[in-house]
């Protein structure tokens, strides 16, 4: 392992400006949202959307640092040829892979699931980095509800990401490190709040006795947020001041960088909630975005699958990551948002 190496690359993927754009959907999630704009998914209309945005040259030479990508993708030619991880490369952004395999229910503990992938990974990261790929991600999935999560469920996935993300570091592949605690429920900031700080403490101690290399790694946590269901939803401050809090009790300076999934939460909530942080300051990491459905949403519906559509994809997907480059500096205002990209 290069540290050094691996280094500079996690802290170019969270230099101040930037963010990732997570465009690693499943052939099952993609289709759903292809589905409710009407779209037929098949492989040239995957390739036809993912190439749209990765030509989109105002976003992702000015607000896209990286881009996770899923196993079709990163194998797949644009239109004329050219790979699209090149179209990556090209635009300045540093091409990544989504390595986990998804989920499946974890023995003994109803209602909860452990992320699969770990056998062979160390070959397929081994082909991964000869295409291209700098940076990987595997996200654990804890989910609140009665009676959950358990210690058990805590702990293996923890575990799981702690030997992914040495294998990466041994591949010369920065693991973006994700446990997602679900905002599904009707739990409030508070248990959010508490089972997020479990998880992380969690994760970190299992990173050490993996002998991951904390500089050359980056974090992918949720938000301190209210359950989608709650009947009370936390203000953007209290949010921010949450979490912010939740990360200086769990989270080691050496870590470059913090790159806040979505989790569901509205477009304007995520840059909103983003923006609040950085204006806080004072912080040991960057903090700054690896948003999928927030920055998709809006060109994936303005695109609607017709080739004459691109330009208003790529200027409602510029827009989307202006607004939250701006929120990575503490620099966002809602104002902005009536504003053309």
């Amino acid at each position: 392992m290069k540290l050094a190496e691996l280094h500079a690359i996690a802290q170019a993927m969270v230099q101040p400006g930037k963010g990732i754009l997570a465009a690693d959907e499943s052939a099952g999630t993609i289709k759903k949202r292809f589905d409710a704009i009407g779209v037929a998914s098949t492989e040239q209309s995957r390739r036809d959307y993912r190439e749209m945005l990765f030509r989109s040259s105002a976003a992702m030479q000015g607000c896209i640092s990286g881009v996770i990508l899923y196993d079709e993708t990163i194998w797949q030619d644009a239109a004329d040829g050219t790979p699209l991880i090149k179209l990556i490369e090209q635009a300045g952004s540093i091409p990544g892979i989504k390595v986990d395999e998804g989920t499946q229910p974890l023995p003994c503990c109803p209602g909860e699931t452990i992320t699969i992938g770990l056998d062979r990974l160390a070959e397929r990261l081994a082909r991964y980095y000869e295409r291209g790929a700098r940076f990987a991600k595997w996200r654990a999935v804890i989910d609140i509800g009665d009676g959950i999560p358990s210690y058990a469920a805590i702990h293996t996935n923890a575990h799981a990401l702690a030997r992914y993300a040495a294998l990466c570091q041994a591949a010369q592949i920065v693991p973006i490190v994700e446990p997602e605690v679900l905002m599904d429920g009707g739990h409030d900031i508070d248990r959010c709040y508490e089972v997020t700080e479990f998880v992380l403490k969690e994760t970190f101690q299992e990173l050490y006795y993996q002998k991951v290399a904390l500089e050359g790694m980056i974090l992918k946590p949720n938000m301190a947020v209210a359950g989608k269901k709650a009947a009370k939803q936390a203000g953007i401050a209290e949010v921010a001041e949450k979490t912010v809090k939740l990360l200086k009790a769990c989270v080691p300076a050496a870590v470059p960088g913090i790159a806040f999934l979505s989790g569901g939460q509205s477009d304007q909530d995520a840059t909103a909630h983003l923006d609040a942080m950085n204006k806080i300051g004072g912080l040991p990491w960057h903090l700054t975005f690896s948003y999928g459905r927030a920055l998709q949403a809006a060109p994936q519906k303005a695109w609607a699958g017709q080739a004459a559509n691109v330009a208003a994809g790529q200027a409602a997907f510029s827009h989307r990551a202006r607004m939250n480059a701006l929120a990575s500096r503490g620099q966002w205002d809602a104002a902005l948002e009536s504003k053309a990209a």
